[in-house]
């Protein structure tokens, strides 16, 4: 998206909004330091931050006299940008509510590039990222370098679940079980289902997937992610996004990242803002990275400033001669590259 000059109006307004947010914030750190005055402040304890509500966040008691209980919380001003699955420290206040006073280490972030092309985290220490595809919309492989590329900059795990395979006929069965297996040989987790096992619990195959882990859930719209976290999380108040039968196009309808706790075991985090996530923000060297067989060979070529667009003496090249790197990932690295090119050169953002 081109940035726009904006005029004095609407400079003034986003002055005027930054300056009462600032003042609510100072508002609040003084009513925390009232509280902590007058020994109204519990101990310290851990606890998880399971949903993010602007300049307030839902903590789960990990410890203390009431564990899995939810405090609304405020957050103290010298603490850095706080998402879903965070483990922090806070103390409780009256009325359940309570102040985070630190955030723990984190394992990894997920972050994703807003409408300014800043990165904006969105949720943290996440086991692994499940990549749903389907057989409509087709599945193609550049879409899904795309989401791995993603991950493995993250360093996340990446696994890929075929949905709704009751699809699948002798038309695409060919196409979509060698697309499939090239990632198998890549190392990455393939895993088949259908949304449901028919009687609307989940499929073996995805709560296999998610018990005792951290999940995240991303794809093109329409391969049926919501109807899948739907299975997972019946008694929850997630509506399916609807799929027009003309496009095949689902539409987004949670408003906010939040971790769940799954009836079978682990948790799932779901928003649309992370199901689904560009790499224009992205630099040529760290989409090499990403691809995990072109990764060793990064520093490799003859020259220096080797594009890896055919030039000589590039050793991806040499690579897909060799047999180590395949020719479709190639070309989906340099697609991948055209496009962020293309993009940025424009100034406008890759979806």
């Amino acid at each position: 998206m081109a940035k726009r000059k904006l005029n004095n109006r609407q400079q003034w307004r986003i002055e005027k909004i930054q300056k009462d947010r600032a003042t609510r914030a100072a508002r609040r750190e003084q009513s925390v330091v009232q509280q902590d005055e007058a020994g109204e402040l519990g101990q310290e304890q851990e606890g998880l931050v399971i949903a993010h509500y602007g300049q307030q966040l839902d903590i789960e008691a990990l410890e203390g006299d009431e564990p899995g209980r939810v405090f609304r919380c405020f957050v103290r001003a010298n603490i850095d940008s706080l998402v879903t699955g965070d483990r922090v420290v806070w103390r409780p206040g009256k009325s359940e509510t309570g102040v985070i006073v630190a955030r723990c280490e984190r394992g990894n972030l997920l972050q994703r590039p807003d409408n300014f092309g800043a990165l904006k985290p969105v949720a943290a220490n996440i086991d692994h990222i499940v990549l749903v595809i389907a057989p409509e919309p087709e599945p193609h492989d550049n879409l899904i370098d795309r989401y791995l590329v993603a991950s493995e900059s993250c360093d996340i795990p990446a696994v890929i679940l075929l949905n709704k395979t009751d699809l699948i006929n002798d038309q695409n069965r060919r196409q979509i079980d060698t697309l499939l297996s090239r990632y198998e040989g890549l190392g990455y987790k393939v895993a088949r289902t259908s949304a449901t096992a028919g009687d609307g619990k989940p499929a073996p195959e995805v709560e296999a997937l998610v018990r005792d882990q951290t999940t995240v859930f991303v794809g093109q719209s329409g391969v049926g992610k919501s109807s899948i976290i739907q299975t997972l999380l019946p008694d929850e108040l997630l509506r399916v996004g609807a799929v027009s039968e003309s496009t095949g196009k689902g539409v987004h309808t949670t408003t906010t990242a939040k971790l769940f706790h799954l009836p079978a075991g682990g948790d799932l985090i779901d928003s649309p803002g992370i199901r689904e996530f560009g790499l224009w923000h992205m630099t040529p060297q760290e989409v090499e990275y990403g691809f995990r067989e072109i990764r060793p060979l990064i520093g490799m070529c003859k020259f220096r400033n080797c594009r890896h667009m055919g030039d000589p003496g590039c050793a991806l090249d040499a690579a897909v001669e060799a047999g180590t790197v395949s020719r479709e990932r190639l070309k989906s690295f340099h697609r991948i590259l055209q496009a962020m090119a293309e993009q940025q050169a424009r100034g406008l953002k890759l979806t």
